[in-house]
């Protein structure tokens, strides 16, 4: 991580180009996104079709785990988990992404300072979220006040999940934590 350049890192479900195009604007900025094909073939035909086509993009297909083993230390200033899979089940509880291993590669790749980004819709994997990331030592929650997590930061595009979820009258839940 150097002061001059800024390295986010997202890992949403899918989605398309404003997503990609918000978190790379900047000198030096990268997005990682893990999407499957389709959405991969949609974001190329998106990209080719704006102008000027971003140039500073990388993409993904995968899961983010192995990657995260991959990256070098403090090199990711801000990452973004964005509505992951709830894995609703109990017994399907140990697939979710939020967990200490994933919280322990992540603030290992995070500078002091560098902000955690994560979003859902699903209040299940919210009260998990919390429960992992406020016992986690790496990580201090940045509220202030309930619309902190109620509203979308100005910087934060919507993506399509947000769109889906407020659609069928949910509220999703936006957290922000800082690497300490």
């Amino acid at each position: 991580y150097k002061p001059g350049t800024v390295t986010d890192f997202e890992i949403p479900k899918k989605y398309g180009l404003r997503q990609t195009i918000a978190d790379t604007l900047g000198i030096g900025g990268i997005m990682r996104g893990l999407r499957t094909l389709h959405v991969f073939e949609e974001m190329l035909s998106d990209m080719e079709a704006s102008d000027p086509p971003p140039r500073n993009i990388r993409l993904l297909q995968g899961d983010a785990r192995p990657l995260l083993d991959q990256l070098p230390d403090d090199s990711i200033a801000r990452a973004f988990v964005l509505f992951p899979d709830p894995w609703p089940k109990k017994r399907h509880h140990r697939r979710r992404f939020v967990a200490p291993e994933q919280l322990d590669a992540l603030a290992r790749i995070m500078p002091r300072g560098a902000e955690l980004r994560l979003a859902t819709d699903h209040t299940g994997y919210l009260r998990w979220m919390l429960f992992h990331l406020l016992a986690h030592p790496a990580f201090r929650w940045l509220a202030q006040g309930p619309d902190d997590w109620r509203r979308r930061p100005d910087d934060w595009p919507a993506t399509r999940y947000e769109e889906k979820a407020r659609g069928k009258g949910i509220s999703p839940t936006f957290l922000r934590f800082e690497r300490v």
